[in-house]
């Protein structure tokens, strides 16, 4: 059995694997587990990422992508990750 990567389909910005808006939901935990030790790295990527996707976007529809609904798909997560993060330093011993 292969498993399919939640991956970006370019120029759409949909995931290979379910077919959500990229990231999905599974994407963010691998990408999450992914920069586990670099968390500043993820959120530059992910930036990246989304002005990868404006541009992709505004090429194929007429109406660009509305800003506030593309910072929460693609940079909302990431601050939620880093406040949860910053609220758990300390509790747990490992």
């Amino acid at each position: 059995m292969s498993c399919q990567r939640h991956a970006p389909v370019r120029p759409f910005w949909f995931c290979a694997a379910d077919a959500q808006p990229w990231p999905c939901g599974r994407a963010r935990i691998e990408l999450a587990a992914e920069y586990a030790d670099e968390p500043k790295l993820l959120a530059v990527d992910v930036a990246d990422c989304l002005a990868e996707a404006t541009c992709d976007l505004c090429r194929l529809y007429p109406q660009p992508p509305n800003p506030v609904e593309m910072y929460g798909r693609f940079l909302g997560w990431v601050r939620h990750l880093a406040i949860n993060r910053s609220r758990n330093a300390g509790r747990f011993p490992f």
